[in-house]
């Protein structure tokens, strides 16, 4: 598509001066360019991803290497000669962070001849009552019964891998009030070579594509208040949005907290959900998750060699969760271009700054020092929202219900591209391309999309210009 002329963006910008309650922007605000304020990286390519936070001394990026050697290589089958990465499986997704989450950036749905679902896992769940109250709280789920809590398509020699993913989709159109239509891929998740029998009849799937690293030491560093500022479960004030916060289970405090990280914002903290990954994804124990994802039902896994108690020791996941902390985040791009700044004017004129807040800045007494007093720009209110059937999942992870979702980051989405070599978004990967994602948006983002489908085609221009500057 030809870009808009110098007086067609004008015309852009007028139009939206007129618009009751939007925004004017005829220029980019004071460091608007610095996503993540002094710890903004200026890298842009495939590694934009990857570097440690610009504000980290020298002294501290030993120990960020040395996080990302283990979060990058790969774990071995116990007993081996590499005792410090042994003990991977029995069952198992993926033998590295590195290999779901790729250049540490965003994982994609598997394509029709690939071998595992490597950076997409299925989350496995049954529909819980009151009875299972005393589970709810501590684990957010209830459980499959012969399968656990997530499926796991990969296994050590001998043992049985619990079953095969494929998706597969269905196709939907989505016309804009000028004509233009967008195809639409719905997925449906297809479980084959089950290791362990048959599935429970009421178990709900949710498949999930790994997220970017980036910023989420900074997002753990806001401050919990000014999450809460933002929350309006019920809709006080009419417009429409109601972010409610998911209240999780925190092992390290032994107690109910804010939840963060995750699709649903199902964990509390960055520690608790790199050693989750480690135990669900890789099936290596650590302190705070002992036990690996085997069921009673898979007595192969449970007798296998497991190489050890805390096969992931705290030094190791105090090394992942320094590297995880401080991976940086890359610049914005174009901040003062004519399009991206009609485009910004667009996206506050849909309203889609309601969920994705722009600004936070993280607290005083942050984990690490580099993390603090931070101004950054996560486009992300770090709430849960109900983003209507067509995104539904039906499956509830502690509050979240089988329609809410957290708001995803958007900070360095224009890069996915040139780091992980794809342009697949959502939860489950079906939107490919961001277009495609913004017309996913039903519930409370409902409003927002039906204002984006009277976008004339400069207006779609300038709106993807703009996010493809986050």
């Amino acid at each position: 598509m030809p870009a808009p002329s110098p007086r067609l963006l004008l015309s852009l910008l007028l139009g939206l001066a007129g618009c009751d309650q939007s925004p004017h922007f005829t220029q980019a605000e004071p460091g608007e360019a610095l996503s993540a304020g002094s710890a903004t990286v200026f890298k842009f390519d495939h590694n934009a991803f990857s570097l440690p936070a610009a504000n980290l001394p020298p002294s501290r990026r030993l120990d960020f290497s040395v996080g990302n050697s283990f979060f990058r290589n790969p774990w071995v089958i116990a007993p081996a000669t590499t005792t410090a990465r042994d003990g991977l499986g029995p069952l198992f997704n993926t033998n590295a962070c590195q290999n779901c989450h790729i250049k540490d950036g965003r994982g994609h749905p598997p394509g029709p001849d690939a071998v595992s679902a490597a950076s997409m896992l299925v989350r496995l769940s049954l529909p819980a009552g009151s009875e299972h109250a005393a589970i709810i709280e501590r684990l957010g789920v209830l459980a499959e019964p012969t399968y656990g809590g997530q499926l796991q398509d990969m296994a050590n020699p001998g043992i049985a891998p619990e079953g095969k993913v494929r998706v597969n989709y269905s196709r939907q159109i989505v016309s804009f009030t000028d004509g233009h239509s967008v195809e639409l891929r719905r997925p449906t998740l297809e479980i084959s070579k089950l290791g362990y029998g048959p599935l429970h009849p009421d178990t709900r799937f949710s498949a999930r594509i790994a997220p970017p690293m980036i910023g989420l030491g900074l997002l753990e560093a806001i401050p919990e208040a000014a999450i809460m500022a933002n929350a309006d479960p019920h809709d006080s004030d009419g417009d429409g949005i109601s972010g409610r916060a998911n209240r999780v289970w925190d092992a390290a405090l032994e107690q109910t907290v804010l939840g963060r990280f995750g699709w649903k914002a199902g964990q509390p903290t960055l520690n608790q959900q790199n050693a989750h990954a480690f135990a669900g994804d890789m099936g290596l124990t650590s302190s705070l998750v002992a036990a690996d994802d085997c069921t009673s039902a898979q007595s192969d896994c449970r007798s296998a060699n497991h190489g050890g108690e805390a096969e992931v020791s705290d030094g190791i996941l105090a090394s992942v969760l320094f590297y995880s902390r401080n991976l940086g985040v890359p610049a914005r791009r174009d901040v003062e271009a004519p399009e991206v700044l009609a485009g910004k004017g667009l996206f506050h004129q849909a309203g889609c700054q309601r969920c994705h807040t722009p600004q936070f800045t993280t607290a005083s007494d942050a984990a690490e020092p580099e993390l603090a007093n931070q101004p950054i720009r996560p486009y992300s209110d770090l709430l849960l929202h109900d983003m209507g059937e067509g995104l539904a999942d039906d499956r509830a992870e502690f509050l979240a219900t089988g329609r809410e979702w957290r708001t995803p980051p958007l900070w360095g989405i224009g890069l996915t591209e040139a780091v992980s070599g794809h342009t697949q978004f959502l939860h489950d990967g079906r939107a490919r391309n961001l277009l495609e994602a913004i017309l996913w948006h039903g519930g409370e983002a409902e409003t927002a999309k039906q204002k984006v489908l009277t976008f004339s085609a400069d207006q779609r221009a300038a709106l993807l210009a703009f996010l493809n500057s986050l």
